[in-house]
């Protein structure tokens, strides 16, 4: 019999060596070993694995969720002891359609920023707005900006270094002059917070602490209603991550434009984003009405006109 603590600090390590984090799926993988010790049972089953994932609240997709961690844990246990149970994909389904991305237009982008202007104060209006810019203009993850520490800023050579990113890695992000200006204006404010509790980062709250994501994304929400933009359906709202998205659509949607070859900045624009694959990268293009179109042109051009 395998001592399955060990088998988790084992499995988490070889993850992690590939760049995972799995926070949060390490909390879940112990809260179900001690319902197991609870249970009095030593080798995972698929009855007890079922029984603990629909053990919680929070509908059908959490336990979608908490069924998954643990048979990815048992395909590695399996390994190292035969008689496992590895619990099969077809127990429980996900109710929850991915979100679709909502695509800004350069219009909304300046709706939203013109919306930052009316926050309270004047230091919390230009780190919004500050934000919400180079979000649109970098394609960083919300919290890879919130992170960025002033050393991270090279504002000579118009780079910015991204730390400890979601796979574990580091990147540089190279910035145009007028993002440049942009970030330099910002923390050069008179009325940046300096108090007891001063933070490095770039980017602080009215308080001169780090920014909070969750309050990041709040305010944001504000701003949507703010700046008028509604949702296009049932699966697709405005949300921050989607500038994201955006600038990953439109760096292709240039390609096109150019007449060049689009398909090769994949690689480029995996790199940028921080990907370590890039079927992540192709997801960010999916489900873009407007590179469609410009790839069905290209088609009919190619066909002659007959597709």
């Amino acid at each position: 019999m395998i001592d399955l603590h060990q088998a988790m600090a084992d499995y988490f390590a070889v993850r992690r060596a590939l760049g995972y984090k799995l926070i949060r799926s390490e909390k879940m993988l112990k809260l179900f070993l001690a319902f197991m010790e609870h249970k009095g049972e030593t080798r995972i089953t698929t009855d007890t694995a079922l029984a603990w994932a629909t053990s919680a609240a929070g509908g059908k997709d959490w336990a979608f969720a908490r069924l998954s961690v643990v048979r990815r844990f048992a395909m590695h246990v399996r390994g190292l002891d035969p008689e496992t149970e590895i619990p099969p994909t077809h127990l429980l389904r996900r109710q929850k359609r991915r979100a679709t991305p909502y695509l800004y237009s350069p219009e909304d982008i300046a709706r939203l920023a013109k919306a930052a202007q009316k926050l309270r104060t004047l230091h919390r209006a230009a780190t919004l707005r500050t934000l919400i810019v180079l979000l649109s203009v970098t394609g960083m993850r919300v919290g890879e900006a919130i992170r960025l520490e002033r050393d991270d800023f090279d504002a000579i050579n118009g780079v910015i270094t991204v730390r400890n990113t979601k796979f574990g890695k580091s990147r540089e992000v190279p910035i145009h002059s007028t993002t440049v200006e942009a970030l330099k204006t910002y923390m050069a404010r008179r009325d940046r917070p300096c108090g007891p509790s001063s933070t490095s980062t770039v980017f602080v709250s009215e308080t001169g602490t780090r920014l909070d994501y969750n309050c990041v994304q709040q305010t944001f929400r504000r701003l949507v209603q703010e700046a008028g933009l509604r949702q296009r359906s049932a699966f697709c709202r405005p949300r921050l991550h989607d500038l994201r998205h955006t600038f990953a659509v439109n760096t292709i949607l240039d390609g096109y434009r150019e007449g060049g070859d689009p398909m090769g900045r994949i690689a480029l624009l995996s790199t940028y984003l921080g990907h370590v694959d890039p079927a992540g990268t192709y997801w960010y293009l999916s489900a873009a009405p407007e590179l469609m179109t410009l790839v069905g042109a290209r088609l009919e051009r190619h066909l002659g006109g007959v597709i």
